[in-house]
């Protein structure tokens, strides 16, 4: 473990976390308006996801669906009841923002493999034998630049190792840059 994932990669994200959320703190509250307006439930989505060293935490999001939509691998979403504002906040991936109390709090790092729900063992295995279940899972990772969604997770779990064996300030600020130019993109169709 390097100096920078040791000692300063948890208050980059305490630093960077507090102050995205104060930054965005219109645009989360404007969303949580129209989710609340949209579909009348909850304003956010929890779930149990894997963390560090294979420890369990409540993830945040904001609600995408209607409610009571059962617990899906975000590739299978697509075919569940996304609200209105939902494949919005999809498309623009504003429903991640909550994750930013998960990254403040502790349980996530701005860059690290994605969260994995407890159901997708293989993966969770994968990390496990390759290193990369020991570090806080990210916001965004090397893996999402790569179309995530889309891939199998022999892949995931390979580019969440190439990461994990070469954790540095560097890498972090180009993985940030990569996912602000990723997300310029045109958005996926839902």
């Amino acid at each position: 473990m390097g100096l920078y994932h040791k000692y300063f990669k948890r208050p980059f994200d305490i630093l960077s976390s507090s102050m995205a959320i104060v930054f965005l703190s219109p645009i989360l509250l404007v969303t949580a308006l129209a989710i609340k307006i949209d579909d009348r439930g909850p304003v956010f989505f929890r779930q149990n996801r894997i963390g560090m060293n294979g420890c369990v935490f409540c993830i945040w999001k904001f609600r995408s669906m209607s409610v009571g939509t059962r617990d899906l691998p975000s590739a299978e979403a697509a075919e569940a009841r996304i609200t209105k504002v939902g494949r919005f906040i999809r498309r623009t991936n504003i429903d991640e923002l909550p994750q930013l109390l998960n990254i403040f709090k502790g349980d996530m790092s701005v860059v690290g493999p994605r969260p994995c729900l407890p159901s997708q063992k293989t993966l969770l295995e994968l990390r496990q034998k390759n290193g990369s279940s020991n570090c806080r899972p990210g916001l965004t990772g090397l893996a999402q630049l790569r179309s995530y969604d889309g891939m199998p997770e022999t892949e995931k779990a390979y580019w969440d190792g190439i990461y994990f064996s070469s954790i540095s300030f560097f890498k972090d600020m180009a993985i940030i840059f990569g996912t602000f130019r990723y997300l310029m993109k045109k958005p996926p169709v839902y």
